[in-house]
């Protein structure tokens, strides 16, 4: 069997820097990932290096930020009053604020009386390595 778009997968994998070797993340102790192919899921990378896998197959892949997290550079920003961030009332550049979906942005710009908030992924404009493993396929519909 042969892993193609649709189908419902788990596999095994770790995710390092590839220049640093240092692991950000990986499914031991959680047991493996299950995701649907093609299905937005996971990142593009991430999708696109587990089709044509088999079985029981192992690789590695390398994945720039335009196919993981994206860059900095075009990470979604909004514009909102500083009056209108929850807390104290007082807002600094580099904290953290979340919306009431518990996403995370950053002020990254305070200008009369309104914050410029990035939501830029952690890992945005990282390059990053994955080690895969296919431990089990089922073939879409």
């Amino acid at each position: 069997m042969i892993v193609e778009k649709n189908d419902l997968i788990k596999v095994e994998y770790k995710g390092t820097f590839p220049d640093t070797k240092e692991m950000f993340d990986q499914s031991q102790g959680r047991g493996p990932l299950e995701f649907r192919v093609g299905a937005g899921q996971m990142i593009q990378g991430f999708d696109e290096a587990v089709i044509g896998m088999k079985l029981n197959e192992e690789k590695t892949v390398e994945i720039p930020p335009e196919k993981a997290y994206g860059t900095k550079e075009n990470a979604p920003r909004i514009e909102a009053s500083v009056s209108q961030i929850a807390g104290t009332g007082k807002a600094t550049i580099g904290q953290s604020v979340y919306t009431n979906t518990g996403m995370e942005g950053k002020i990254i710009k305070i200008e009369k009386g309104m914050a410029t908030i990035e939501f830029a992924h952690e890992l945005a404009g990282k390059t990053l390595e994955f080690w895969i493993k296919v431990v089990e396929i089922n073939k879409g519909k």
